[in-house]
């Protein structure tokens, strides 16, 4: 059989990733990737220890980090992303640009991490007030703050689950009520933390409620990977990548649709399990058309 036709494969352009041992969200990181570019995967070693400042430090070491780019290096990648986010907050800014530093001496290809990314986004969108949502303890969410802090970021309101594992099991349902408690006053943006907690679906959904910019961990280390490559991240309706959402607040309506399992009354698009949208959190007239 002549196959010559299919003048393929077309070449690819690849983006390395190291994630911890844990990570289970692959899926969620290729939605925000164009189709003329491959994600290479690798993983930290597993270490028996659960989700905390202990094994934020442990899967975020400069000689783990080394060896997981080196093994990318087969590949090619053009850049490489370190994929979690308390693992690149738990040292502080310099912590953070020193394991940039690390991976980019291992590899010899420009390096950026989850937490690095985060204030990127935030430059790009002009946020310097912001609400937070996170799946950690206490300790690890306000090492978080801490990080943000540093940069010169205020919080304006937190909402946290406390989980110390499974936390990439974690309902749509609960990041939409997380996200409804934490902001609690005129905020810039609202960052959704950790890259195992899932977020693609319930972004331009929150950002239909909430009339603000929502961000979250996979989807900033994806957008500033692609961006450090000359190229733009998939995400309809998110305003950190699709710019005509900045412009004006994306109303629920221009949406595809509201998800099936909406309380009767809540705000069409809502997703599934929403209160009324008078139930949740105020939105001060300040944040309308939030360009």
């Amino acid at each position: 059989m002549d196959v010559s036709f299919l003048g393929g494969p077309h070449p690819q352009r690849g983006v390395g990733i190291v994630a911890p041992f844990d990570f289970a969200l692959d899926r969620e990181l290729w939605r925000w990737v164009p189709d003329e570019v491959s994600l290479h995967l690798t993983r930290t070693p597993f270490v028996p220890v659960e989700v905390s400042l202990d094994l934020a430090r442990l899967v975020s070491e400069h000689e783990t980090l080394g060896e997981a780019v080196r093994a990318l290096n087969a590949v090619h990648p053009e850049v490489v992303a370190y994929a979690c986010t308390s693992g690149s907050f738990v040292g502080g800014i310099a912590g953070e640009r020193a394991m940039c530093e690390a991976m980019t001496r291992a590899g010899e290809v420009q390096s950026l991490t989850t937490s690095g990314a985060l204030l990127e986004a935030l430059q790009e969108l002009g946020a310097r007030r912001i609400a937070l949502v996170t799946p950690y303890t206490v300790s690890v969410t306000q090492a978080l703050e801490e990080y943000l802090a540093e940069a010169g970021i205020e919080i304006i309101g937190t909402s946290s689950l406390g989980l110390t594992r499974h936390i990439w099991k974690v309902p749509y349902r609960d990041v939409v009520g997380m996200a409804r408690e934490a902001v609690r006053g005129a905020a810039d943006a609202l960052f959704i933390s950790c890259t195992n907690l899932p977020t693609y679906d319930v972004i331009p959904q929150l950002e239909a409620e909430l009339r603000i910019p929502v961000i979250s961990a996979n989807q900033v280390t994806m957008w500033a990977a692609l961006r450090h490559m000359g190229t733009r991240a998939v995400g309809p309706y998110q305003a950190l990548i699709d710019h005509s959402a900045r412009q004006r607040p994306v109303t629920p309506e221009a949406l595809p649709g509201a998800l099936p399992g909406a309380l009767p009354g809540a705000m069409p698009g809502a997703m599934p399990g929403s209160v009324p949208e008078s139930q949740g959190p105020a939105l001060p007239e300040e944040q309308e058309g939030w360009a």
